[in-house]
Order: structure tokens, then C-alpha cells, then sequence
């Protein structure tokens, strides 16, 4: 290779990430970001504090959220200076690292597996729709039956229900492959094994990675709602504790950390995504030329 083949290759890898999100400050799409956020803050303090229209002047305001919140103090007990308050974010952390990849290490080969084999998928797919509707709430009985533990019901539930999306998500990238691939892959003497390293799982990969940003928004909210059933520690436990003890600035204060945390973590599987799928950039790039 060249060295003016290099030079216009581009960055790669983690030089390119850095390069892109350098360059995503040279456009709107950040500040439209946090002006969107600003707007959400002024509604939501014009409407409980200022108009005092019901039912938002029932729930604590931004001003007094944000002072507890950042209070080294805190009058309600939980703040970003004590301990508990980063225990449960740490908790509630742990499990979805581990519900996550446990649905991403089941369903991404299952779902690959349904969408290139359809004996595989007659046998499977029956079995996946007759599950998928169930509520992921309607399991929380059975889940504390199985488990005896506080830990592996809360683990159980954010995994279901992020192992159905993922799955299904799998199996309908497979299935948006075009036939003509499979077709030249066997003119050419492709074996079996061949096709599925080199033309189904690629092929796939959008679909997946669109699969996991969904899935990893499920296994939140997942997450939380067995939290504030069976948990002991998490960002479910301590909202569901904060309103059963009458604490509506920790309560809000912990929803509003969940939607950061929850925001970081999507953004992480984006970014990991577009990481993986460098080359499918490089090949529409070539092709738009």
C-alpha cells in the first residue's frame, strides 16, 4: 500500500470517533441540543413555579431540585456529594452491563440464526411471539419464584425483555440481505460457513446495531421497574423509596439521573456501532463516487 493510499484513507478507529465528534461542533446539531434541554427547563420552572399550573405545582421545581442536588448538605439526605447516591447508580449500572450483554450474547446469534435458517426460524419464532407480548410485569412473580435471590430476578427481567428486541431486530437484518448476494456467494463454490461470515453476519450488522440502541433503552426502564420491586439498591429502589417515604426532590432527582445515565449508555452502543460499521461508510462513500 501506498502512501497516498494512507493519506486518504482517512482517520480510523478511535482518531476517527474524535475526529467526527470534533467536527459535530462545527454544526448546529450540539447547540440545538442543549437549547432543546434549555426550553424543557424553562417550561417545566415556568409552569410549576411560576404559573403554578396544576398538576406541576403537585411535583417539586427545578429550582429546588437542582439545589438539593448539588447541595453538599442536602436537606432530603442524597445529593451528588453522598455516597448512597453514586451506590445506586453504580448498582443499577453493574446489572445493566450484565442484562445487556447477556441479551447481546443470546439474541444476536439466535436472531442470526433465525433470519438465515427457516427450519431454525419454524421451530423458534412461535415460540419467541408467544413470549415478546408478555408484560415484562407480568413476570416479576414467576422471576421471584424461580430466583431466591434479591439480584437474579431484578437480572432475569432486564434481560428478557432486552434479549426479545435484540433478537427480533437480528433476524430482520438477515432477512434484509438481497437474495443476489447468497446467489453469487454459491456460484462462487462458497461453503455454508463462508456465506454466513461473509455475507450474513455484515449484512446484518445495521439492523443489529439498530436492534441494541432500542435494546439497551428496554433494558432500562426494564431495569427500574424490577428495581422498584425487588431491589436493594438501583435508581428503581431509590425512586420507588423516595416516594414511599414522601421525598419527591430525591424521587425526581434520581428519574432525571436515570435519563442521563440512560442517555450516556445509549450513545455508548452509537458510538460502538459506527466503530464496527466503518467500513460499511468507506464502501457507500465509494460507491457515491
Amino acid at each position: 500500500m501506498s502512501d497516498r493510499d494512507v493519506a486518504t484513507q482517512g482517520p480510523s478507529g478511535l482518531s476517527l470517533f474524535l475526529y467526527k465528534t470534533k467536527k459535530s461542533f462545527g454544526t448546529p446539531m450540539p447547540y440545538l441540543a442543549f437549547v432543546g434541554i434549555g426550553l424543557w427547563l424553562f417550561t417545566y420552572w415556568l409552569l410549576n413555579e411560576q404559573l403554578k399550573i396544576s398538576p406541576f405545582n403537585k411535583i417539586p421545581g427545578p429550582a429546588e431540585v437542582l439545589t438539593e442536588w448539588f447541595s453538599q448538605d442536602p436537606i432530603w439526605g442524597t445529593s451528588l456529594f453522598t455516597e448512597d447516591y453514586w451506590q445506586n447508580i453504580k448498582a443499577s449500572c453493574l446489572r445493566i452491563l450484565i442484562a445487556f450483554s447477556l441479551a447481546t450474547g443470546l439474541g444476536v446469534p439466535l436472531g442470526l440464526f433465525m433470519g438465515w435458517s427457516k427450519k431454525f426460524k419454524d421451530y423458534t419464532f412461535p415460540v419467541l411471539e408467544l413470549l415478546r407480548p408478555i408484560p415484562i410485569l407480568a413476570w416479576v412473580p414467576l422471576s421471584i419464584v424461580m430466583f431466591q435471590s434479591f439480584e437474579a430476578p431484578i437480572l432475569f427481567l432486564a434481560t428478557l425483555a432486552s434479549f426479545f428486541v435484540t433478537t427480533l431486530n437480528t433476524m430482520l437484518g438477515v432477512q434484509s440481505i438481497d437474495e443476489s448476494y447468497f446467489r453469487a456467494a454459491g456460484c462462487l463454490g462458497s461453503k455454508r460457513r463462508h456465506v454466513f461470515i461473509h455475507v450474513v453476519l455484515p449484512g446484518s450488522l445495521p439492523f443489529v446495531f439498530t436492534g441494541l440502541q432500542i435494546s439497551i433503552g428496554v433494558a432500562w426502564f426494564s431495569l427500574v421497574a424490577a428495581e422498584m420491586i425487588s431491589g436493594e439498591f438501583g435508581l428503581g429502589y431509590m425512586i420507588n423509596a423516595s416516594y414511599m417515604v414522601n421525598k419527591y426532590v430525591t424521587m425526581v432527582m434520581a428519574m432525571l439521573t436515570l435519563g442521563f445515565v440512560g442517555w450516556i449508555t445509549s450513545a455508548m452502543v452509537r458510538a460502538a456501532g459506527s466503530q464496527m460499521m466503518q467500513w460499511r461508510e468507506k464502501a457507500l462513500g465509494q460507491g457515491g463516487a
